[in-house]
């Protein structure tokens, strides 16, 4: 048997327990992992809430999206991994189990000397990251604005900005995250109350932003439009702040500018394994090189799985948590 978080049911964190369950069984190309660490998401919280709940054919009430382990065995038309062989990957569930079994491709190696903890704090965010400004057609000399610049995916947005030679400019709610961020290439900070930034990211920028990467959803559409530059696109990710709002259709036109909406969970297998290939030419380097870093706020016991939901939804934390078995 192994042992897993279970969503008993929707609810708050005391619906979280970790409870046996049957061992998986590995598929063609397959391979099973002894999970070592999964970097806990604010998907996990939506999903434990009710709101996010797993693709069909995904186990329904195992949370977690990423992780990182050694490779326990291998099926047997599998033949990238061997066993033993330190791995991280992400999935669309299931990932906060002792063991898990995943498609051999999905999967990317850890860097060398690199803990599993802080393997398990790399794939969904930086994934998201590079893949969200991917299609928002980053180069070197733009200006992307990164909300939420604190969370996990903008704190993987910051590096990868500053590593293609753009400019990051990022916003929180929170002064002290926006000083931390600044440590990992942020040139300017745009510190949000009142869900107003367009012009303050004008007047010192001198112009709007190419690309804008964007958590909130509903709460900032209007005013992200505002803060486009021409030709510029926004890449939505999350809908922290909504899912319904009024688009200023003629500002869009004016500007010639695109709006776009993104998520890896539901992908088809074939698109995950084209973005984990791409991942590990373009981005993997990095790690080793040391211009890449996870930034983690704190690793947790998975007993701790509770409290480890309360508080990332407390939005104290910077970077990610980790839960570490």
């Amino acid at each position: 048997m192994a042992n897993a978080v279970r969503i008993e049911g929707a609810g708050g964190p005391e619906v979280l327990s970790i409870v046996e369950v049957a061992e998986p069984v590995a598929g063609p190309n397959d391979v099973i992992i002894d999970v070592a660490a999964a970097g806990l998401n604010r998907a996990d919280c939506l999903q434990r809430r009710g709101f996010y709940p797993a693709p069909k054919g995904v186990v329904a009430d195992i949370p977690g999206l990423e992780f990182s382990g050694t490779v326990r065995d291998v099926a047997s038309t599998a033949s990238r991994w061997s066993v033993g062989d330190r791995v991280m990957g992400i999935c669309a569930g299931g990932a906060m189990s002792t063991r898990i079994a995943i498609h051999e491709d999905t999967l990317l190696p850890v860097p060398a000397g690199m803990s599993l903890n802080d393997a398990a704090a790399i794939p969904e965010v930086f994934m998201t990251a590079f893949d969200a400004l991917a299609q928002g057609g980053l180069e070197a000399g733009q200006q992307v604005l990164i909300h939420a610049a604190g969370s996990g995916v903008g704190t993987a947005a910051i590096q990868l900005v500053k590593r293609e030679g753009a400019t990051a400019v990022g916003t929180s709610r929170s002064e002290e995250k926006l000083v931390n961020a600044a440590r990992l290439g942020l040139s300017e900070s745009l510190l949000v109350t009142e869900k107003l930034f367009a012009k303050e990211l004008k007047s010192r920028q001198g112009r709007g932003a190419d690309i804008i990467l964007d958590f909130i959803g509903a709460a900032y559409l209007a005013e992200n439009i505002k803060a486009l530059a021409g030709q510029g696109t926004l890449v939505v990710i999350g809908l922290l702040g909504g899912v319904s709002a009024e688009l200023p259709l003629g500002l869009l036109l004016a500007k010639r500018a695109r709006v776009i909406g993104t998520v890896l969970r539901s992908r088809s297998l074939a698109e995950k394994i084209s973005l984990t290939q791409e991942f590990e030419q373009a981005v993997l380097p990095g790690f080793a090189s040391g211009e890449l870093v996870p930034v983690i706020d704190r690793v947790l016991p998975m007993a701790d799985i509770a409290s480890a939901h309360s508080y990332l939804e407390s939005n104290a934390s910077f970077g990610k948590v980790v839960m570490s078995w």
